[in-house]
């Protein structure tokens, strides 16, 4: 059936693949800092530990609102590692490397910065479509990512 939500096919069609991006960073973000959590070691453990664990929990919940945005604009949400893997512009980490604690916070503050970027890309797509549900997602996210840039930022100085 055909949507007729007020927005065109090819602005849906715009929206969805910049969200699609966007997904693509928050997910290689959610498994780097899930990653992290699960390896991280030193002095600071304890409390990075379980600030990780915020944060990817908060993420994880994230990424389903996501993609239920993407398939309400009718496509397909990416669901794969590999469709994942072409749509991020977060570098994972060198295969069986595990950085220490403060290059993860270094790693985690570059990648919260990477999501606020899709985010505003997407933004813009959003505005312009009179998209205003994505609009409202993405500046929520926008929020808590500008927040745990900050948090882990400020644990660098």
């Amino acid at each position: 059936m055909k949507i007729d939500i007020g927005i065109t096919d090819k602005q849906r069609k715009k929206v969805a693949d910049g969200l699609s991006h966007f997904m693509a960073d928050a997910y290689t973000l959610y498994m780097k800092t899930h990653n992290y959590h699960w390896n991280v070691t030193g002095p600071m453990f304890n409390s990075l530990h379980l600030m990780f664990e915020g944060q990817y929990n908060e993420q994880w919940i994230a990424l389903d609102a996501i993609a239920e945005r993407i398939r309400s604009l009718g496509f397909k949400a990416p669901g794969t590692y590999a469709q994942l893997a072409k749509l991020t512009s977060i570098a994972e980490d060198a295969e069986g490397m595990t950085p220490e604690a403060k290059e993860m916070i270094k790693q985690l503050v570059l990648g919260n910065e990477a999501v606020c970027r899709s985010a505003r890309k997407v933004l813009k797509a959003a505005d312009e479509a009179g998209d205003e549900p994505t609009a409202d997602l993405l500046t929520q996210r926008l929020v808590i990512h500008e927040k745990n840039a900050w948090m882990l930022r400020s644990l660098l100085d």
